[in-house]
């Protein structure tokens, strides 16, 4: 069992920037990929980054490389995501994640097997 435990989020106006954090509990942090995730009214759940457990590799959905960043601190039990130059279209209630797969398939929400409850960020225009 995980448990997952996101903070965060908010109303920030375009153009701001805000920083996301998910505590895990449960399981040896430093073996397993993270992701995140978000999902806006209306919309699927969509892939937004992922990193590996040393933190050597990450990955990111076009629609974010550049402005957000995956990061992690396997001694907090901590993976972040700095999101800046936010546009509306980021507006979503984003999900931490653990992948169940062995670090395969990495953007697809079926092999993510833990999910922590959710943070909403809104961005206005």
């Amino acid at each position: 069992q995980v448990q997952l435990v996101e903070s965060g989020g908010g109303l920030v106006q375009a153009g701001g920037s805000l920083r996301l954090s998910c505590v895990a509990s449960g399981r040896t942090f430093s073996s397993i990929t993270m992701g995140w995730f978000r999902q806006a009214p209306g919309k699927e759940r969509e892939f937004v980054a992922a990193i590996r457990p040393s933190g050597s590799s990450t990955f990111y959905a076009d629609s974010v490389k550049g402005r957000f960043t995956i990061s992690r601190d396997n001694a907090k039990n901590t993976v972040y995501l700095q999101m800046n130059s936010l546009k509306p279209e980021d507006t979503a209630v984003y999900y931490c994640a653990v992948n169940t797969a062995s670090g395969l398939y990495i953007t697809s929400g079926r092999v993510y097997g833990y999910w922590g409850q959710g943070t909403q960020v809104t961005v206005s225009s």
